[in-house]
Protein backbone atom coordinates (compact mmCIF):
# COMPACT_ATOMS: atom_id res chain seq x y z
CA UNK A 1 0.00 0.00 0.00
CA UNK A 2 1.55 3.38 -0.91
CA UNK A 3 0.95 6.30 0.44
CA UNK A 4 0.02 9.24 -1.47
CA UNK A 5 1.09 12.78 -1.21
CA UNK A 6 -1.64 15.86 -0.77
CA UNK A 7 0.27 17.89 -3.36
CA UNK A 8 0.39 15.45 -5.67
CA UNK A 9 -2.99 14.47 -5.50
CA UNK A 10 -4.24 18.09 -5.66
CA UNK A 11 -2.25 18.26 -8.92
CA UNK A 12 -3.35 15.42 -10.85
CA UNK A 13 -7.78 15.91 -9.66
CA UNK A 14 -7.43 13.12 -7.67
CA UNK A 15 -10.19 11.91 -5.00
CA UNK A 16 -9.37 13.23 -1.85
CA UNK A 17 -10.55 10.32 0.04
CA UNK A 18 -8.37 7.60 -2.04
CA UNK A 19 -5.92 9.75 -3.68
CA UNK A 20 -6.21 7.37 -7.03
CA UNK A 21 -9.47 8.07 -8.59
CA UNK A 22 -9.79 10.42 -11.22
CA UNK A 23 -12.26 13.72 -10.26
CA UNK A 24 -13.33 14.20 -13.98
CA UNK A 25 -14.09 12.23 -16.58
CA UNK A 26 -11.48 13.74 -18.90
CA UNK A 27 -8.11 15.03 -18.98
CA UNK A 28 -7.56 18.27 -16.65
CA UNK A 29 -6.16 19.92 -19.84
CA UNK A 30 -9.55 19.46 -21.79
CA UNK A 31 -11.93 21.52 -23.30
CA UNK A 32 -14.35 18.77 -23.84
CA UNK A 33 -17.19 18.32 -20.60
CA UNK A 34 -15.37 21.28 -18.83
CA UNK A 35 -18.29 21.39 -16.15
CA UNK A 36 -18.50 17.45 -15.36
CA UNK A 37 -17.47 15.78 -12.60
CA UNK A 38 -17.95 12.16 -11.45
CA UNK A 39 -20.58 11.79 -9.18
CA UNK A 40 -18.89 8.86 -6.97
CA UNK A 41 -15.18 8.12 -7.44
CA UNK A 42 -14.82 5.13 -9.94
CA UNK A 43 -11.64 3.58 -7.01
CA UNK A 44 -13.22 3.84 -4.05
CA UNK A 45 -16.60 4.55 -4.57
CA UNK A 46 -16.81 7.78 -2.63
CA UNK A 47 -19.61 10.33 -3.47
CA UNK A 48 -17.24 13.05 -4.70
CA UNK A 49 -20.54 15.34 -5.00
CA UNK A 50 -22.10 15.93 -1.92
CA UNK A 51 -25.22 17.66 -2.74
CA UNK A 52 -26.68 18.68 -6.39
CA UNK A 53 -25.23 22.31 -6.22
CA UNK A 54 -21.90 21.78 -4.20
CA UNK A 55 -19.32 23.25 -6.50
CA UNK A 56 -20.77 26.60 -7.22
CA UNK A 57 -18.94 27.85 -4.36
CA UNK A 58 -15.58 27.01 -6.65
CA UNK A 59 -16.67 29.97 -8.85
CA UNK A 60 -15.27 31.91 -6.28
CA UNK A 61 -12.10 30.36 -6.41
CA UNK A 62 -12.34 30.57 -10.49
CA UNK A 63 -12.89 34.61 -10.11
CA UNK A 64 -9.79 34.70 -7.59
CA UNK A 65 -7.67 32.89 -10.98
CA UNK A 66 -9.14 35.66 -13.48
CA UNK A 67 -8.61 38.14 -11.24
CA UNK A 68 -4.68 36.99 -10.88
CA UNK A 69 -4.41 35.97 -14.38
CA UNK A 70 -5.43 39.77 -15.53
CA UNK A 71 -3.29 41.08 -12.87
CA UNK A 72 -0.54 39.23 -13.90
CA UNK A 73 -0.69 39.86 -17.62
CA UNK A 74 -1.25 43.05 -17.05
CA UNK A 75 2.02 43.51 -15.37
CA UNK A 76 3.63 41.12 -18.04
CA UNK A 77 2.81 43.59 -20.70
CA UNK A 78 3.32 46.75 -18.90
CA UNK A 79 7.20 45.84 -18.00
CA UNK A 80 7.98 44.16 -21.60
CA UNK A 81 5.84 46.55 -23.66
CA UNK A 82 6.43 51.04 -23.74
CA UNK A 83 2.70 51.88 -22.49
CA UNK A 84 0.53 49.48 -24.81
CA UNK A 85 -2.79 50.00 -25.82
CA UNK A 86 -5.85 49.37 -23.80
CA UNK A 87 -7.08 47.15 -26.97
CA UNK A 88 -3.47 45.09 -26.22
CA UNK A 89 -4.66 44.34 -22.28
CA UNK A 90 -7.75 43.10 -23.16
CA UNK A 91 -7.30 40.82 -25.99
CA UNK A 92 -3.74 39.17 -23.93
CA UNK A 93 -6.19 38.51 -21.00
CA UNK A 94 -8.63 36.98 -23.14
CA UNK A 95 -6.69 35.39 -24.72
CA UNK A 96 -5.06 33.66 -21.25
CA UNK A 97 -8.29 33.43 -20.13
CA UNK A 98 -9.69 30.95 -22.96
CA UNK A 99 -6.21 29.39 -23.21
CA UNK A 100 -6.23 28.27 -19.31
CA UNK A 101 -10.14 28.26 -18.90
CA UNK A 102 -10.53 24.05 -18.36
CA UNK A 103 -7.03 24.30 -15.71
CA UNK A 104 -8.62 26.99 -13.74
CA UNK A 105 -12.42 25.74 -13.70
CA UNK A 106 -11.29 22.40 -12.72
CA UNK A 107 -8.10 23.23 -10.11
CA UNK A 108 -11.00 25.56 -8.45
CA UNK A 109 -13.32 22.78 -7.96
CA UNK A 110 -10.40 20.58 -6.75
CA UNK A 111 -9.20 22.94 -4.34
CA UNK A 112 -13.05 23.24 -3.36
CA UNK A 113 -13.50 19.46 -2.74
CA UNK A 114 -10.11 19.65 -1.21
CA UNK A 115 -11.06 22.76 1.48
CA UNK A 116 -14.62 22.13 1.93
CA UNK A 117 -15.55 18.72 1.31
CA UNK A 118 -15.67 16.15 4.10
CA UNK A 119 -14.09 13.31 2.82
CA UNK A 120 -10.59 12.66 4.47
CA UNK A 121 -7.47 10.43 3.15
CA UNK A 122 -7.92 6.83 4.03
CA UNK A 123 -5.12 4.63 2.13
CA UNK A 124 -7.66 1.17 2.75
CA UNK A 125 -10.23 3.37 0.89
CA UNK A 126 -9.90 1.08 -1.96
CA UNK A 127 -9.27 -2.28 0.00
CA UNK A 128 -13.02 -1.87 1.08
Amino acid sequence: MEERSLRMAMLQAKCPRCRKGDLFPTSVFSYAKLSEIHGKCPECDATITPEPDFFYGAMYISYAFSVALMVNVSIILSYFLDRPAVMVYVWTVLAANLLLMPLMLRYSKVLYLYGLGKLTYDPKATEK
